[in-house]
């Protein structure tokens, strides 16, 4: 199992089958907030979806193709945050997030990317990490902008939500910088 401890606070782990109900509990929890944002939301009406969502990421990262945790704040589960998206032949990792709408406001994200970055560049070696968030969602935006990446184009009605198309900011970070960046 994949255990990663940020700080006395926070820690990533494997999502596992047992994690559905309380994952499905934080995700109903957090309905209106999340589904501003997440096509997904409404796809997920009771905990047999979320578990599908689990074996779907375990599967993910059996294939080596992501790495989707759930973010552990003082022991509960407070988010999901990962690798959307592993580009082996390229080195690149797309992390993607969303935390429950009780645990904003504490740092938890910034803190929970920052250490999965660590992780890209440390451990798995990858060269770059790539960000995207829908333009209007200033809150998600705030991660990598807090973090010194560079935003580097918005890509035009990138998504559909529900009803609308939604633009995205697209940010990027390289080995190097982060490395500087941590000095």
């Amino acid at each position: 199992m994949f255990l990663f401890e940020i700080d006395e606070e926070i820690a990533l782990k494997h999502l596992e089958i047992t994690d559905a109900a309380p994952l499905f509990q934080l995700t109903d929890d957090s309905r209106e907030t999340l589904r501003q944002w997440l096509s997904w939301v409404d796809h997920t009406k009771t905990p047999n979806d979320s578990r599908s969502f689990i074996e779907s990421v375990l599967k993910q990262f059996a294939e080596r193709r992501g790495l989707t945790t759930g973010i552990l704040y003082q022991g509960e589960l407070a988010g999901v945050a990962g690798f959307n998206l592993f580009d082996w032949t390229n080195g690149i990792g797309h992390i993607g997030y969303w935390l429950g709408a009780e645990y904003e406001g504490r740092g938890i994200m910034t803190r929970a990317v920052s250490g999965l970055i660590d992780y890209a560049f440390y451990s798995l070696e990858l060269n770059r990490i790539e960000i995207r968030a829908a333009y209007a969602n200033h809150k998600s935006r705030a991660i990598p902008e807090r973090l010194g990446f560079v935003q580097e184009g918005r890509i035009r009605q990138a998504e559909w939500l529900y009803d609308h198309f939604a633009d995205h900011a697209v940010y990027g970070k390289l080995a190097h910088e982060w490395k500087h960046h941590k000095r």
